[in-house]
């Protein structure tokens, strides 16, 4: 069989299996987040924090509990990491320095799981499974949190009320995340994954000499990496490892967990505001922006340009044979276009265009499907956009879902948009002007160094702003500078963004809905979605145009 047709088949059976979990997943979790009941743990769970999760919140309240919530988080996380060489399990390894443990904590907290570390020379045992796990489960329900309470505002009408956030944390974790994650990690188990607590050990090689490893729960931690859109990994190598990723099968699974809730998310949408065409419509622009990119990864992967990849008949320099170049080119898309940041293959030695595509992915905003949650509220703040365009074509007020679109929700809509290239391109452009940063680039004698050193910047900014995590490599990342900075970058790109959403909520909520007339645009029809893929396309282009061409473009040019 033919490299090309493997990877063709891979890609044929993951959407199979997509289509087979969408409805069943997204009914259930329509009912999980419309339940009046609550589970016998989940009341255990809101006495001990003192919640009445009973009450109905605003917009102000909402945020209150998702920002005090992660504040805590932060600071229970980087305490974790400065006392870890006085805890048990720790393998002997030391504390954490308080840069690093800052960019760490803000990291996982922020759903991004950037990590400026070696997980297995780094990390103990409880740090990785009461600090980081714990970490992977509540910043992503955190995420779900935030998307259903926008979901709740086009669906409310004159309440301006949006749920309870700690029922809606609690929910998600309980009811959705914890059950997928069990029954996850018993298939990677089965595959070859590691789930222990074991030591560090001395290992022989095939060659000579020998080499230190130690186990873990790995399996544990791989499944609700990928499955809430996290991606830190367990070990350096992340999921090239296989320990964590054993072979060519799981691969294709854990890339099937990062994408079935931001999918399925769609249905769920659709369920509670009453139409589920409504959630066709997003999912169909989510699937038709994935594929194209998947598509054009695969292409350029396959073709491998340049004098030295056609030589080596292949671009499988940075890629693990067990996966191959499909397998390795359906991973990537699927991570950058999510905020997962889980790689397999080192996304720094793949060809100069497809760097650029990774790049580009995160830079949508990872919408297509995006995070656990945050591909959701994005796609819906890009089509209140796309709504205000359409409206300004035809002389119309512009409506969407029965919520007219003002001067409050387009501002609102156009602060969120506007926050991470602002990070992205700013925090870039210091980091090209300061000595130090520029220390950082790891091949600065290298052929063609000076876009690509440029793109490993940009790269890392864009990942840690969009929440993603992934690292094009080439970078030392572990400085002051860029351990400050990042953390920074992280933390403002995932909570100044939900700061809009739930304001843009609460407006939402408090409207009465508006009768749909025979000029109503209809946003459940494919040239709506038509409309929504251009729009987001054109947005992304003219905010990063410049700065890809003087990285990816210029060096696949060169």
């Amino acid at each position: 069989m033919s490299p090309v047709l493997a990877g063709v088949l891979q890609l044929t059976a993951l959407i199979a299996a997509l289509a087979l979990a969408y409805r069943p997943l997204g009914d259930h979790m329509a009912a999980v987040y419309t339940s009046p009941k609550h589970l016998r743990i989940e009341k255990a769970v809101y006495r001990c924090i003192g919640a009445d999760a009973d009450t109905q919140m605003r917009w102000p309240a909402y945020l209150r509990g998702v920002l005090a919530f992660s504040a805590v988080g932060v600071l229970f996380l980087y305490l974790l990491q400065r006392v870890q060489g006085g805890m048990p399990l720790s393998l002997g390894f030391a504390s954490i320095s308080p840069d690093q443990a800052f960019n760490t904590a803000a990291s996982f907290v922020a759903n991004t799981n950037w990590q400026s570390y070696s997980g297995e020379q780094a990390m103990g045992h409880v740090v990785q499974t009461a600090g980081l796990a714990v970490q992977n489960f509540v910043s992503a329900a955190t995420g779900m949190a935030v998307a259903i309470a926008l979901v709740r505002g086009f669906a409310r009408s004159r309440t301006g009320e949006l749920g309870n956030f700690w029922a809606d944390l609690v929910r998600g974790t309980v009811r959705v995340l914890v059950p997928i994650a069990v029954l996850g990690a018993l298939v990677l188990v089965a595959c070859g994954a590691v789930q222990n607590f074991s030591g560090i050990h001395e290992v022989g090689q095939f060659m000579g000499g020998s080499q230190q490893t130690n186990g873990g729960a790995v399996a544990s931690q791989e499944v609700i990496k990928e499955l809430g859109t996290n991606g830190g990994g367990y070990f350096n190598a992340n999921s090239a490892h296989p320990f964590e990723n054993p072979d060519a099968f799981t691969n294709l699974f854990e890339v099937f967990l990062i994408l079935v809730i931001p999918f399925a998310l769609t249905r769920t949408f659709g369920k509670l505001v009453g139409n589920v065409k409504q959630g066709y419509a997003v999912l169909a622009t989510m699937g038709i922006i994935w594929l194209g990119f998947t598509a054009l990864m695969m292409w350029s992967e396959f073709a491998h340009g340049g004098p030295a990849l056609q030589a080596a008949g292949a671009a499988m320099e940075g890629k693990e044979t067990r996966f191959g170049i499909g397998g390795s080119s359906i991973f990537s898309v699927a991570t950058t276009l999510t905020s997962t940041g889980a790689v397999d293959s080192f996304h720094s030695s793949f060809t100069a265009f497809g760097g650029g595509i990774q790049l580009l992915g995160m830079m949508l905003g990872e919408i297509a499907p995006g995070g656990v949650g945050s591909g959701l509220y994005g796609m819906l703040v890009m089509a209140i956009i796309a709504v205000f365009i359409a409206g300004l074509m035809v002389g119309r007020t512009p409506e969407y879902l029965g919520k007219k679109i003002g001067t409050r929700e387009i501002k609102l809509a156009a602060c969120y948009i506007l926050i991470t290239p602002t990070l992205v391109l700013g925090f870039t452009a210091v980091s090209m002007v300061l000595p130090d940063a520029l220390g950082s680039m790891l091949n600065t004698k290298a052929l063609g160094a000076g876009s690509h050193g440029f793109s490993e910047v940009l790269y890392a900014f864009t990942s840690g702003a969009n929440n993603n995590g992934s690292a094009f490599g080439g970078l030392n990342a572990n400085t002051p500078w860029y351990n400050t900075t990042i953390g920074l970058a992280m933390l403002l790109g995932r909570f100044l963004p939900m700061v809009f959403v739930l304001a843009l909520a609460g407006s939402l909520a408090e409207q009465k809905p508006v009768p749909e007339t025979a000029g109503t645009l209809r946003t459940e029809k494919p040239l709506f979605a038509g409309l929504l893929v251009g729009t987001i396309l054109i947005i992304t282009g003219l905010t990063y145009f410049p700065a890809l061409a003087l990285g990816p473009l210029a060096e696949g040019l060169s």
